[in-house]
Formats: C-alpha cells, sequence, structure tokens
C-alpha cells in the first residue's frame, strides 16, 4: 500500500489551520491501518466451508478434465440456512436418510426420537434433525452409448420430468457418455438451457459408464449445496472405462455424493458386461444411500424419475458429532435405525453406510 502523502507546510496559514490539517492527516493514516488490516484477516465466520480432503489418493493419470477425487467426511460445521455451513471448532456429521414402508412408499412426518445411530456399533447423541426440502446440487449422468439408441427419446423426457419436479433452487449439471464422459452442461437451475442443450444430443459407440461417474463425483467440488446427488441413466453396460471398478468403488465410498439410478436393462443382454450391469448400478446406490430403480417399460422413465425427484425433496437429514474425535482418516461405519410409532408397520431404511474421518 502507498504511504497516504504528509501534507505540505503552509506560509501564510494560521497555526489553527495547520494543527487541523495535521490531525486530518493523522486520522487518514489511522484509517487506511485499519482498511488494510481488515482486508488482511477475513472473518472467518463468513467463510462458506467445505470440508476439506480427508485421505484421498491423487487421481490416476489419463483422468476426465477436472476429474480429482474430492474426499468428504460430512461437514465440519453448523447449518445456518439449507446450503451454507459456519466452520466452528466440532465436527458434525450429517447424515440424509430415506424411509419407505413394505409397499415402497416414502413415510414422513417421523421425529428424531423415531431414530437412532451408530458409528462403530456406538450409539450417537442426535443434535440436529430436520425433514425439510433443503435444495441438492444435482449431476445428471446421462448414457449415450449405442446401446441406449432405442431408449434415447424416453430417457431424455425422464431427465427433463426429474428436473421439472425438484426444488426450484437445486442446481444441475449433465455429463454424456459414450466412448469417454462430457460435460453436456455446467451447473445451472435453468431448465430451458438443459432442454436445450439435450436435444442435441445422439447416441452411439461404446459406454465408459465408471469413468463417468467417476467424472461426475470429482464434478461436485462445484457444487454450491451442501447436499449433492448424482442420477443415473443407463443400461448398466460398461465396456470402454479408463477406470476400474474398484477405482470408482472407493472414490464413491470417500465422497458424500447419494447415487440415485434408473436402469434400463435387456433382459436378454448379449454381453457379460450388460449382464453385470444391473448389480453394478445397485451396489453404488446402496453405499450411497441412495436407490436403484430397474425399468421394465421405457413408458414408465418419467414416473420414476419424477419418483426420484420427490424422494430427494422428503428426506430426513440428521446430524450427530461423533464420540470418536480421532482425526485418523479412517473408515467409520454408520447405521441408521427407525423405531416406527406404534401402528406403522417395519420400514425400510435408506442412509450412507459410513464416512471417512478427517485427518486434521
Amino acid at each position: 500500500m502507498n504511504p497516504l502523502p504528509i501534507p505540505s507546510k503552509t506560509t501564510n496559514g494560521s497555526g489553527a489551520s495547520r494543527l487541523l490539517l495535521s490531525r486530518l492527516w493523522i486520522c487518514g493514516l489511522a484509517a487506511a491501518f485499519l482498511m488494510s488490516r481488515a482486508g488482511a484477516q477475513e472473518d472467518p465466520l463468513n467463510k462458506v466451508h467445505v470440508q476439506p480432503p480427508g485421505s484421498a489418493a491423487p487421481p490416476a493419470a489419463g483422468a476426465p478434465a477436472g476429474a480429482e477425487a474430492p474426499a468428504a467426511t460430512g461437514a465440519d460445521a453448523m447449518k445456518v440456512h439449507p446450503g451454507s455451513y459456519i466452520r466452528l471448532n466440532v465436527d458434525m456429521v450429517l447424515i440424509p436418510v430415506t424411509i419407505t414402508d413394505p409397499m415402497n412408499r416414502l413415510v414422513t412426518g417421523l421425529e428424531q426420537e423415531d431414530f437412532q445411530v451408530f458409528e462403530n456399533n456406538s450409539k450417537q447423541k442426535i443434535v440436529s434433525f430436520a425433514a425439510e426440502d433443503a435444495p441438492v446440487s444435482i449431476g445428471i449422468i446421462f448414457d449415450l452409448s449405442g446401446s441406449m439408441t432405442s431408449k434415447l427419446v424416453r430417457a431424455r423426457e425422464s431427465i427433463l420430468q426429474f428436473i421439472k419436479t425438484a426444488n426450484p433452487l437445486d442446481e444441475f449439471f449433465v455429463i454424456g457418455f459414450n466412448d469417454r464422459p462430457e460435460l453436456i452442461e455446467d451447473f445451472t437451475s435453468s431448465v430451458e438451457d438443459i432442454q436445450a442443450r439435450l436435444a442435441t444430443v445422439r447416441s452411439g459407440h461404446r459406454t465408459a459408464l465408471l469413468d463417468a461417474i467417476y467424472y461426475g463425483v470429482a464434478k461436485m467440488k462445484d457444487a454450491r449445496h451442501e447436499r449433492k446427488a448424482l442420477l443415473v441413466v443407463s443400461d448398466g453396460g460398461d465396456n470402454r472405462s479408463r477406470y476400474t471398478e474398484g477405482e470408482v468403488r472407493a472414490q464413491v465410498r470417500e465422497a458424500d455424493v447419494e447415487i440415485y439410478s434408473i436402469g434400463v436393462f435387456d433382459p436378454y443382454a448379449p454381453t457379460p458386461e450388460e449382464r453385470t450391469g444391473p448389480q453394478l448400478l445397485d451396489d453404488l446406490s446402496e453405499m450411497t444411500g441412495g436407490r436403484m430403480f430397474r425399468v421394465d417399460n421405457v413408458d414408465d422413465m418419467g414416473d420414476i424419475a419424477e419418483k426420484i425427484s420427490t424422494e430427494l425433496r422428503n428426506q430426513y437429514v440428521i446430524g450427530y458429532r461423533p464420540k470418536d474425535i480421532t482425526r485418523d482418516g479412517k473408515w467409520r461405519k454408520v447405521k441408521v435405525r427407525v423405531n416406527p410409532p406404534p401402528g406403522l408397520p417395519p420400514l425400510t431404511v435408506y442412509a450412507r453406510t459410513g464416512y471417512y474421518a478427517p485427518l486434521h
């Protein structure tokens, strides 16, 4: 910073004038000093915080652009308003939870006392509980391989149906993939922009599903909201990816991103990849607290997409501070249980299976 110029000495002014000028110069210098101090030190309470990476390994060579694998472990934070968190000196683990009944219908209206949370088999005290429709950052992973050609129109319509029924504050990006993943539309809340871009896509070539999921999870480092989810629309038959199934499973396990899948599977799948596709999508979805929906009739895709959108808008978010505060980067197994009120049948819980503790 350049110093303020010292006022020049006047020879024909009064002593009072010279004194006034000197006082003004001193006040200006003090103000400049205070402004420089304010610029150098940001108030930590105004920083929007995303939990720093834990023990994430560096991405493999040849990763798709922007595909650094971020590790996420819940929020080292306290909630202020949907999507923003202030960093404090405590660890808060936030677990989105979906509850369904035996007929696979959503169950809403449960209270905090209906839930129990265990970390590494140790019961935890729930300190925050919400059932509000908080905004979500959502990545659409859209299969554009040759095997999807006959399903392309219905798949495109289902994606638009999903977006139109989402929270108006949600943000979306779209990744299309065949031989390799490509960002079709970056984060936006505009249905019209996504619709225009989807109208231009064409199907063909092979299927790099694992690369696309890896890229989608990594892209979430740019997300604005604390809650994050991927919607995968695919027949599940990977035959082109550079990343292995083990590498993608490890990355998904580290990331704080729910995965929902719409599986458009061929009952007479001709290749081993297509036959194992359903199990792959089901496993990835289950470990993150999401779900995989199998499509038996492509005409049902729109209804399934709308159901997933509704599910994301009706989740419970449970928060607890772990009893074990050791920052060792190790995997912590999480189990959420629900004790239904009298009169309700046994309920099914969908929640992520754990997280990696931070290292620092």
